[in-house]
């Protein structure tokens, strides 16, 4: 089968070998995926992974090694995760496979990804896509569990003041998502034509050299992944307030976390989130991520639309199987 395999270097292998669903699992043939900037990360030496890369994809399953064959034709999406299943273990108990300290994660870590023509996963982490959702809206699944994973985490309240930093994919899903639930959101960011997409969805917007800065915010979503992005949302985020951080910063820089303790700020780390609430989300279709996508490859130009990934002004590229 085609794969886009990272062995030190990104490649495009032709004959790698079909994977064989191991017991428990289901064999799916992936439609479409998506390019995310941790495969990105990856190729610059992140995890310190090599195999296929890829985590986002919607397929169909075409077989299961199991006694139940149900989900075998169904259109499914994977959670990127699944856990060691030992019954002693907490994290798999409570089916947050993303904690679990044994855990397998597409395409990012001992377990091959979706950016092939075929992939295995367990069962337990395959869900079936609602007829009316295709699969262009489907494939953002992920990302959208993700934003999600706030609510899962913490209760906004209708008239908290809600405000997203940051204009990239992962801000843009956030803040759509949050105005899906109809919280009071404003997204803020340094590019007006990102902005516009959210808009017009119904989120308030602004951009950030507009934006006055003042401490009035029940909730500040730190989406930028930059230092100055950490400092501007420290300066947002009112006494008692809280800071969600859904992207990670990492510097040498000294960073003045005083304002945390003086303001009494609860700081709340929030990464993957469960698929079933964002599959709900997307068939009652209050979302469209169509506005998002600015390039669809097909496997052949899998290296082509890894470097359109890599633009300014990208949001998300899709590889069609």
């Amino acid at each position: 089968m085609k794969a886009l395999v990272f062995d030190k270097e990104l490649k495009l292998v032709d004959n790698y070998e079909k994977p064989i669903p191991q017991k428990g699992e289901a064999l799916v043939r992936v439609t479409l995926a998506g390019i995310c900037n941790t495969d990105y990360e990856i190729t610059k030496g992140y995890m310190g992974y090599e195999g296929i890369l890829g985590h986002e994809a919607v397929g169909i399953v075409e077989d299961v090694n199991s006694d139940d064959k149900s989900l075998i034709g169904k259109r499914v999406v994977p959670e990127i995760s699944y856990g060691c299943k030992d019954p002693n273990c907490e994290w798999c108990a409570q089916k947050n496979y993303r904690h679990c300290p044994n855990r397998h994660t597409l395409g990012i870590w001992r377990k091959n990804g979706v950016f092939a023509q075929y992939f295995t996963m367990p069962v337990e982490v395959l869900f079936e896509v609602p007829k009316n959702v295709p699969d262009t809206q489907a494939v953002f699944v992920e990302p959208l569990a993700a934003a999600l994973e706030i609510n899962e985490q913490l209760h906004i309240k209708p008239m908290d003041k809600v405000v997203v930093l940051g204009d990239g994919k992962l801000g843009l899903i956030t803040a759509l998502a949050l105005n899906a639930q109809n919280l009071n959101v404003t997204l803020v960011g340094k590019h007006q034509n990102k902005l516009d997409i959210a808009k017009a969805q119904g989120v308030k917007t602004a951009l950030l050299n507009d934006f006055k800065i003042e401490k009035i915010y029940d909730v500040v979503v730190e989406a930028t992944g930059s230092v100055n992005g950490f400092e501007t949302s420290l300066s947002l985020t009112k006494p008692r307030g809280i800071l969600v951080l859904k992207s990670t910063v990492a510097t040498g820089k000294e960073l003045n976390l005083a304002p945390i303790v003086i303001d009494e700020i609860t700081v709340l780390g929030s990464r993957c989130g469960q698929f079933p609430p964002a599959l709900r989300l997307l068939e009652s279709d209050k979302i469209d991520f169509s506005p998002l996508i600015s390039g669809v490859y097909s496997m052949d130009n899998a290296k082509e639309a890894f470097e359109k990934n890599k633009e300014k002004d990208t949001i998300k590229v899709l590889l069609k199987m």
